[in-house]
């Protein structure tokens, strides 16, 4: 089969052996559409220490179950289904409080420590955990971003602890933040502030009724139109642009006794000014992203209360993906995210 590697840093297509079931507990799925994430493009960067080299990137998939091992239960061959992101056994200390990421089994495997989604079929390791079924209103479209990216942007919200009309603020307007602003929406948020250098996503985060409110940091003090609007800054704020300054804006635009959660990755690691801070009495929530909350999301799309459609800019064709990585990159075209049609 033809798969996506990197390998020392550069992306290539190479042929690979069709996988095959290792364990009882897995999943063989036929991929019928994957995405490109940016933690893909930290993995090509050097910025993920735990990646295999020579892996198969990706983690942003759905497709369609072709063999599953003999002790999965919950799923039969020609399921069509959305996949999790983590990898996680459900029975281990973390795994039983909810904290996934952190599986001694797993973690974030897919596309990073063992073979991903960019490839035309993967093997999904405790598939009964991993995979989510779609109902027959919900397209593989309407599902591609469950297992990652909605998952990111509905655990930044949660972990905030949203309370009812509360102003949450949301740092990037990028497919994680977009997502965050809605998932805020959706909990509760009175009012919710979108901040980007990005004029064209901010209008975007608007024009989707998820931000009532935007900054642009090139045209405005964050800081000072923070408070002016709340008076003592944001009840909680969410991080997920992961640039230069902008840990230092999160926990500079958060209220006292706030909640701030960093859902973004850093390239560089990032200064905690306590003396500075002290006596503001804030509390950081650090990712990754406990996705466990997949059937929930699925069954709100099929509801119709969240969506996921609009982050599809630009559609490629499997044999293009090196185009399509160039393209996401650089953000060419106002790209938001790329569907890999297979």
């Amino acid at each position: 089969m033809k798969a996506l590697i990197c390998e020392n840093g550069k992306i290539q297509m190479v042929e690979r052996p069709m996988p095959v079931i290792n364990n009882a507990k897995d999943a063989i799925i036929k991929i019928t559409l994957s995405s490109i994430c940016t933690s893909d493009l930290h993995i090509i960067h050097g910025f993920v220490p735990l990646a295999k080299n020579g892996v198969v990137l990706g983690h942003e998939f759905v497709g369609e179950v072709i063999e599953v091992g003999s002790d999965v239960k919950n799923f039969v061959k020609g399921d069509r289904v959305s996949v999790n992101c983590e990898t996680f056994c459900g029975e281990c200390e973390f795994c039983k409080k909810g904290f996934v990421n952190n599986c001694i089994n797993g973690g974030w495997e897919l596309g990073c420590k063992i073979d991903g989604c960019q490839a035309e079929y993967v093997r999904v390791p405790f598939a009964d955990n991993g995979l989510t079924k779609l109902p027959d209103n919900v397209s593989y479209e309407n599902a591609l971003f469950v297992g990652d990216i909605l998952s990111s942007g509905y655990w930044g919200a949660e972990i905030c602890e949203i309370k009812q009309g509360d102003t949450v603020a949301v740092i990037g307007s990028g497919p994680v933040g977009l997502c965050a602003m809605q998932c805020a929406k959706f909990m509760g948020a009175g009012k919710v502030i979108g901040i980007d250098i990005d004029e064209k996503r901010l209008e975007l985060s608007k024009k989707l009724g998820f931000a009532d409110l935007t900054i642009n940091p090139n045209n405005s003090d964050v800081e000072k139109a923070i408070k002016s609007i709340t008076n003592y800054g944001a009840d909680s704020v969410i991080e997920a642009a992961g640039g230069e300054n902008t840990f230092e804006m999160a926990y500079k635009i958060a209220r006292p006794n706030a909640i701030v959660a960093l859902v973004a990755m850093y390239e560089k690691n990032q200064i905690l000014p306590l003396p500075e801070m002290y006596g503001k009495n804030l509390i950081f929530k650090t990712g990754g992203v406990d996705a466990v909350h997949c059937k929930d999301l699925v069954r709100y799309i099929s509801e119709g209360k969240i969506s996921t459609d609009f982050l599809i800019t630009h559609r490629f064709a499997f044999e293009n993906i090196k185009d399509a990585y160039e393209l996401f990159e650089k953000k060419s075209d106002n790209c938001l995210k790329i569907a890999i049609q297979y």
